[in-house]
């Protein structure tokens, strides 16, 4: 059960040739400690982009073309709906028929451009740390990315029918296993991991109640862009607590 929800994860959140049958999804979907234990294969493999021997604003492009070779653009894809949600007025209904719109709007574009480049410019930032600093940042923030999602997945009630309405719910104790198997992310490289663990977890509770106003609860767009969000968020802290230590 564990080794297939392990797999189950490596397949959802990234796009390795592993974990892409029916028995890997639903033991994925009940553990919500699979999400952080794929963060750290996920997090040492992105990790690579900063040991190659070139310029560092080349390592800071290569690091975000890595990101999306490795892990796809459907979480991307979730923060491109969310933006075009927060760009718009109305009842959560309206937001949410905003976001099954094929059409990409203005709110879509801003909210990718933003991310995209933050995630570079926190690549340039880390190319000029030790690799070893940077290695423990990016995978601390891995890790805490994946933790966010199963804690809006097991926090937050699905808004309707979908991708989140199966991974969300169940006993909601159980994001205390996610947070557990976080933790030895988090002292990787103290105190710029730590930073970027918690900078994640702060994330994954703003996104949960911002989606619970405004959409009425959580989706599967809802867990990509919380991972996205996550992600940057988590790289930029554990950049800051290294440089302020």
């Amino acid at each position: 059960m564990v080794l297939n929800a392990f797999r189950g994860a490596l397949g959802f959140l990234t796009r390795l040739p592993i974990g892409h049958d029916e028995r890997t999804w639903e033991a994925f979907r009940r553990t919500p400690e699979a999400f952080p234990a794929a963060g750290y294969v996920v997090g040492a493999l992105l990790a690579l982009a900063f040991a190659l021997p070139v310029p560092d604003p080349t390592v800071a492009a290569g690091f975000v073309v890595w990101v999306y070779l490795l892990t796809g653009v459907n979480h991307a894809d979730g923060l491109a709906d969310l933006g075009d949600a927060a760009a718009v007025h109305g009842t959560p209904e309206t937001r949410r028929d905003v976001m099954t719109d094929t059409t990409t709007g203005v709110g879509a574009v801003l909210a990718l451009a933003v991310t995209v480049a933050a995630l570079a410019l926190a690549g340039f930032a880390l190319a000029a740390l030790p690799l070893r600093t940077a290695a423990g940042i990016v995978l601390a923030s891995e890790v805490g990315a994946k933790c966010s999602m199963a804690v809006v997945a097991r926090l937050g009630e699905p808004a309707h029918e979908g991708m989140g309405s199966q991974v969300a719910g169940g006993t909601r104790t159980r994001a205390l296993g996610a947070l557990a198997v976080s933790l030895p992310a988090a002292l990787f490289v103290v105190p710029a991991s730590a930073a970027a663990v918690v900078a994640a977890l702060a994330v994954a509770l703003w996104t949960r109640r911002w989606a619970n106003r405004r959409l009425g609860g959580i989706s599967g767009d809802v867990l990509g862009a919380t991972n996205e969000l996550s992600r940057v968020m988590a790289l930029h802290a554990g950049v800051i607590a290294w440089t302020l230590s």
